[in-house]
């Protein structure tokens, strides 16, 4: 499942979905490296 999070104010990310921490943040993996940031919240359409 892809999801996409946010680094700093201005970089996203969109990977693979690997695990959600205690703090709220999410782990998602691009190739062979793996990214920890804040998840984008859907907007509704």
């Amino acid at each position: 499942m892809l999801r996409t999070i946010t680094i700093g104010n201005y970089v996203s990310i969109q990977g693979h979905f690997v695990c959600n921490l205690p703090d709220g943040r999410t782990v998602i993996r691009v190739g062979d490296r793996e990214f920890t940031g804040r998840p984008v919240m859907a907007r509704a359409a």
